[in-house]
């Protein structure tokens, strides 16, 4: 299973959003820097309207979303890629996940230290990739000693390890993350063997005050946030509130719902925050619906059929004949499979088939 590890200054909310999306209490929150040492894991379940309306179509029994995990890890400080405040350790753990969600302070409040004494979210941002930088540059000066004798003799993986990191060295020493070089598509695959911190896919999570959650484009840290990490880092930034998040963990759907609509708002943010970590991630889901039961199967983008039914059992890849396919607007659209099936909507793809998000499969196999 894929993991996003949630990471950032200490007291920014990390804990407190991470016992939001997992809908637990696990993580310690507390007003005090490193009150988490040992990364906290949690599986997280992806909001999906899809599901309730297949279900509906097919009157299932029961009804399965699409999981994955969040891992809360201790708060970096400035010096982290030299040890300061158990840096090593930490970062040990962020090379763990497959992506990082940064979460940023983005609210004023005298009550909540900050380990930089003001509020100020893209000097925040600099001082975690400065230290993702730096702990990266260290890695890469190490392969590259370590390369350099063996490229001699003429061992080929080493010679294109070295030619990348002739590029890579000096772009980490500007103070860029990895994940923002111009590589080739086999240099990219060289690149992934290095395990580098900042070549990992990166979201950010601005974490605003109650009052600000229903017109965050109003509150200027929120604004700058989003500005710089389009221009520097080619990413974006979500907008959340982890206290309301962690307000809602213990009330029902029911008074969940008329306590946002109190604060002017739809829906959570940490539904966006999920969902965008899930595509960030590179995953994918598609649907499987009947009568026992409706549920959304996780896939990573560009997956063939074959690869798809594997998800379902190891038998349905080794074994695959075709996928029964429609998608789901056009299904939900016709209103069920039967009208789908005599409008042609209902298509039967082969092995070659990249699987679309969204798509709703039957498969045929034989073992």
């Amino acid at each position: 299973m894929l993991r996003a590890g949630i990471v950032g200054l200490p007291n920014v909310g990390k804990s407190t959003l991470f016992n939001a999306v997992t809908r637990t209490r696990k993580a310690q929150a507390a007003n005090y820097p490193f009150c988490t040492i040992e990364p906290n894991n949690g599986i997280v379940t992806v909001p999906d309207d899809r599901l309730g309306k297949l279900s509906a179509i097919s009157k299932s029994l029961k009804v399965i979303p699409a999981v994955f995990e969040f891992v809360d890890i201790a708060g970096l400080v400035k010096g982290a890629s030299t040890g300061e405040g158990l840096g090593n350790q930490f970062l040990t753990h962020i090379r763990e996940v497959d992506a990082i969600i940064q979460v940023v302070r983005c609210f004023e409040d005298d009550d909540i230290h900050h380990v930089s004494g003001t509020v100020a979210p893209v000097r925040d941002i600099e001082v975690i990739t400065t230290e993702l930088v730096l702990a990266d540059l260290a890695a890469v000066q190490k392969r590259k000693d370590k390369n350099t004798k063996a490229a001699r003799g003429g061992d080929k993986q080493a010679k294109a390890e070295l030619d990348l990191i002739a590029k890579l060295e000096p772009h980490l020493d500007t103070g860029k993350p990895a994940i923002m070089l111009d590589v080739s598509p086999d240099e990219k695959n060289v690149l992934r063997n290095f395990f580098l911190l900042t070549a990992k896919p990166t979201l950010f999570a601005c974490n605003v005050a109650e009052k600000e959650l229903a017109n965050p484009d109003a509150n200027p840290h929120v604004k700058a946030v989003r500005e710089y990490v389009k221009t520097h880092l080619n990413t974006e930034a979500v907008v959340i509130s982890a206290q309301i998040e962690s307000d809602l963990v213990d009330l029902s759907e029911d008074e969940q719902r008329e306590y946002l609509e109190s604060l002017g708002v739809k829906e959570s943010g940490v539904g966006s925050l999920i969902r965008a970590a899930y595509h960030l991630l590179g995953l994918r889901t598609y649907f499987t619906t009947g009568e026992k039961e409706t549920r959304a199967w996780t896939i990573h983008a560009g997956d063939k059929a074959p690869a798809a039914a594997g998800v379902i059992h190891s038998d349905f890849e080794r074994g695959f004949i075709a996928a029964e396919c429609t998608a789901y607007e056009e299904l939900v659209k016709l209103g069920s499979f039967a009208k789908a099936r005599e409008a042609g909507r209902l298509r039967i793809e082969g092995k070659e088939y990249t699987v679309q998000d969204g798509d709703v499969l039957e498969f045929r196999f034989n073992v």
